[in-house]
């Protein structure tokens, strides 16, 4: 939104003609007399109850004064004082002068015409004794020449403007200012002695003063315009390779707004995409209306994101024309602060009007001003009275002037410090939620602010390793964009948030913000490939700094335990397994890390103590305890374990070389008195089996012998009983 200016001659109108009148009325209004002409303005005295009636279709309003001159001088016996006639200031440019009375043939001439007023010379066509009045009614019109849209005077179906003055003499109190528009208008007026408008019977708004204290101090300025079926024209225009409709809605009674808005804005957009970096954002058709402001403090042009609707004032310049432009880029999606939309809308804008060279003025920021400007981050999302629909206080107004100008003096100083590249750079990422303080190969490597291979990565949506960047879910505030400046860019920034942005209670953020960036910057250089977990990054974002530094103070005793962790791997002739990475890059915080580097320097420990058990020289004792065990393809599977970061399988085989080759001469000793026990026992068992073998075949012989005698004496006895011979064998 750009804030209003008024045409020049209505905003400085009330000090210019209150001046104008008080000197007509001390120099003009000069007494005839039959005597010495007397100087005294108040002895003529006129008051006035005027009337304005808008007629747009006589693209006019008609205004009839009701004059009331007063002589208020006395004759004395020698002298007789009168007046026949006066000199009256009105609005410049009125024309059709008539004036009339019950008696007499008064006159009206143009004295002068001025810029600033045309004065009129009243006849009263007869003389105006002492001591008497006389009524006169003056007419004349205040016609729409045409002309340059910021003229004061625009009298239309679609719109009216007119200044109303009040006609009186110095000191004098009296009279009254009615203004009467028709029906349909709706009417802004600059004014404090007018009150609310009242309708006729006819529909007519009125708007009246009542009786005036101070008639020469009164002054109105009225802005009225009546929705009327606009006329639409499109336009297709390039922008950045791209085409985009743009609707021109003008009204139909001002075709030259279409013509001058239509063609600043056909040369404007697509050199406002260039130096901007973008494309083209917002939906199409762009909408680019005819309006008049409709607060107190007024508007020059208004930004409808969710429409993709601009609304230009009339009067607009160019510099608010490829303003309100810009703000098809700058329109909240972008950057979340009102003074940042402002301010780079307004540095763009420059640039624009430059390259097509278009004359263009900026808001200027006065010394005034700068020593009463507060903090830009006290400037509310929208002023109160454009934001909701009610007035604007001149308060607000006032820090609304000197804020549009503060943020553009800042996006200036901004702009040049981080040059065209370093801003496209950063836009780009605000448009992509690229957040800042990206992991360990994400951050943007150019901080001259061109576009590497890096970067382009990034917009395209990933890393050079594949890895997605990490984003936000909003655009960046004051806090992420002076985030985003200084890493995009590879400069500091934050003297110009001290001067320009923060409020004093977020001054002390700054401080915080430079030590843990410190810090910060240590750690990740110190980390290397390694990634610090999000929620340090995040902490980061989030300007949360005592929450960062503990994390990066957990971070670095982290690294201590990797650094440690290496030294005794490397001693170990091993490779350090991804495990720990991982649980330092991991969001379960960094005790994670140190439970794991705990768990790797032990089982180092474990396979180191299998080793350092290993014999220096095997003997037989040795080589018969390691008969059936394979210690050192234990170890070397310990070692493969370890660097797969399988810890429990490390240890359980460096447990099995450690115990094989420690108790290898204890077991071969065992093996070899057991083997030799075993002999032994063999042996007495064989000679103890021979032995009883030999007895039983002893037993056996005897036995056998026992049993043939006994047999032969059987025999022989059998033989003898029977009675025969024979022998017995």
């Amino acid at each position: 939104m750009s804030r209003s200016r008024r045409p020049a001659a209505a905003s400085a109108h009330l000090a210019r003609s209150l001046l104008l009148a008080a000197l007509v009325a001390l120099a003009g209004l000069v007494p005839a007399t039959a005597a010495p002409a007397l100087a005294a303005a108040p002895d003529l005295t006129l008051t006035s109850e005027t009337r304005y009636v808008v007629d747009p279709a006589g693209r006019a309003v008609h205004v009839m004064v009701a004059l009331t001159a007063t002589n208020r001088l006395a004759d004395t016996k020698t002298r007789q004082y009168y007046f026949d006639r006066a000199y009256l200031a009105v609005q410049p440019g009125a024309t059709n002068f008539a004036i009339s009375a019950r008696a007499g043939s008064p006159r009206v001439t143009v004295a002068s015409a001025k810029a600033d007023h045309t004065l009129l010379q009243i006849d009263f066509g007869r003389r105006l004794p002492a001591g008497s009045n006389r009524t006169f009614t003056l007419t004349f019109d205040l016609v729409d020449a045409g002309g340059a849209p910021t003229r004061e005077i625009r009298i239309g179906e679609s719109l009216v403007t007119f200044p109303a003055w009040a006609f009186a003499t110095p000191e004098t109190p009296g009279g009254s200012v009615t203004v009467v528009f028709p029906e349909g208008y709706a009417v802004e007026v600059e004014s404090e002695q007018l009150g609310e408008p009242t309708t006729d019977a006819t529909g007519n708004l009125v708007y009246t003063s009542g009786r005036l204290a101070s008639p020469l101090a009164f002054f109105a300025y009225f802005v009225a315009d009546r929705p009327t079926a606009r006329s639409e024209s499109i336009r297709t225009i390039e922008i950045a390779g791209r085409p985009v409709e743009v609707a021109l809605r003008a009204w139909p009674d001002d075709p030259a707004w279409a013509e001058r808005v239509g063609a600043l804005v056909e040369r404007g957009l697509p050199v406002l995409a260039e130096r901007i970096g973008l494309p083209w954002l917002g939906r199409q058709p762009l909408v680019v209306a005819e309006a008049a402001s409709r607060s107190s403090a007024g508007f020059a042009g208004r930004y409808d994101p969710a429409a993709t609707e601009i609304e230009i004032a009339y009067y607009a310049d160019s510099f608010v024309v490829l303003h309100e432009a810009a703000h098809a880029w700058f329109d909240g999606s972008l950057l979340a602060e009102r003074w940042a939309n402002e301010g780079f809308a307004s540095w763009y804008a420059l640039q624009a009007a430059a390259a097509i060279e278009e004359p263009a003025a900026p808001p200027v920021l006065t010394p005034e001003q700068l020593a009463t400007r507060t903090p830009l981050n006290a400037w509310d999302a929208e002023s109160g009275g454009e934001a909701a629909g009610g007035e604007t206080t001149p308060d607000e107004v006032a820090t609304d002037d000197v804020a549009y100008a503060a943020s553009a003096e800042l996006a200036r100083l901004i702009a040049e410090r981080a040059g065209p590249t370093g801003l496209a750079s950063v836009w780009q990422a605000a448009r992509d939620r690229v957040a800042a303080y990206q992991p360990a190969g994400l951050e943007a490597a150019d901080r001259g602010g061109a576009m590497n291979g890096g970067d382009r990565a990034l917009a395209a949506g990933e890393g050079s390793d594949g890895v997605v960047p990490e984003r936000t879910a909003e655009p960046p505030d004051w806090r992420g964009l002076l985030d985003l400046l200084e890493e995009r860019t590879g400069r500091r920034y934050d003297d110009l948030w001290r001067a320009w942005v923060v409020r004093p209670d977020e001054a002390e953020l700054l401080v915080a913000r430079a030590t843990a960036r410190r810090q910060y910057a240590e750690v990740v250089a110190r980390a290397g490939e390694w990634r610090l977990p999000e929620v340090v990054r995040q902490a980061m974002r989030a300007w949360q700094f005592d929450q960062a530094r503990e994390l990066l103070t957990a971070a670095d005793r982290a690294l201590d335990d990797r650094d440690a962790l290496a030294a005794a791997a490397s001693a170990a002739g091993l490779r350090v397994p991804s495990t720990l990475e991982a649980a330092f890059e991991g969001n379960k915080g960094f005790a994670a890390a140190a439970v794991e580097a705990d768990a790797q320097l032990t089982t180092i420990a474990a396979l180191q103590e299998a080793r350092r058990a290993r014999p220096a020289e095997q003997d037989l004792f040795v080589e018969v305890g390691l008969w059936g065990a394979s210690p050192d393809a234990d170890a070397e599977r310990a070692a493969r374990a370890f660097e797969a970061g399988d810890l429990d399988a490390s240890v359980e085989a460096s447990f099995a070389a450690f115990s094989a080759w420690a108790g290898a001469a204890d077991t071969g000793r065992s093996r070899i008195a057991a083997i030799l026990g075993a002999f032994v026992a063999a042996i007495i068992g064989v000679w103890l089996v021979f032995g009883m073998i030999r007895g039983l075949w002893r037993r056996g012989s005897s036995r056998a012998a026992r049993i043939r005698a006994r047999t032969r004496r059987l025999q022989a006895h059998r033989l003898d009983g029977r009675g025969g011979s024979g022998s017995a064998t």
